[in-house]
């Protein structure tokens, strides 16, 4: 399998030091909703000077509060507006050092809005939010592959090479895989971190 994505640019956010200069808050506590909406409209801001592609770390790390209308505003929003066909450039989000206190609200405002995310948790990679039993086993493969086709996942599966495709297209839909413009391959977002 081919193992070569040039012109992608990752670029991480430390949430506990950016909050400090969007709003006067707590470094450690994101709650509230205008809270959140000056995290994520500061991230946009970053992200909108960077080039055509760019896949983006989140780190909580050292985070200690994140309640649910702050994950609403800056993951739920986040991924939204990149999905939108009116984005300014191709952004796609990893979340890192999670601990149980945010993967609770951050699942929950995923289920809600019908959306997933990538996440490192202990050095390995997971899909949160909503995804069907297809896109689940298809994006665990991509995972383990790094990028493939449609018909070179179509062995790992045990699904069609139309069901694997149609998956393929929702997770990257939904901001979980990466497509080149014109190209039938999909990386991986963890495989896209490791090559830069």
């Amino acid at each position: 399998m081919q193992n070569s994505l040039g012109g992608v640019t990752p670029v991480a956010f430390d949430l506990s030091t950016l909050v400090p200069r969007s709003v006067a808050s707590l470094f450690s506590h994101l709650v509230t909703r205008p809270t959140g909406q000056a995290l994520r409209l500061g991230i946009e801001s970053q992200l909108g000077e960077l080039g055509p592609f760019c896949v983006s770390v989140l780190d909580f790390s050292q985070v200690m509060v994140l309640d649910y209308s702050c994950a609403d505003e800056v993951i739920a929003k986040l991924i939204l507006n990149y999905q939108r066909d009116d984005r300014p450039n191709d952004a796609y989000f990893v979340v890192r050092g999670l601990a149980e206190e945010h993967t609770d609200p951050i699942e929950e405002v995923l289920v809600r809005h019908q959306l997933a995310l990538v996440a490192e948790i202990d050095g390995d990679y997971a899909l949160l939010g909503r995804a069907t039993d297809v896109e689940r086993a298809v994006w665990c493969e991509l995972q383990k592959v790094g990028n493939a086709d449609p018909g070179e996942l179509v062995r790992f599966v045990g699904y069609t090479e139309s069901q694997v495709a149609v998956a393929l297209n929702t997770l990257h839909l939904l901001r979980t895989v990466l497509r080149p413009a014109n190209s039938t391959r999909f990386y991986s977002l963890s495989s896209v971190l490791q090559q830069n």
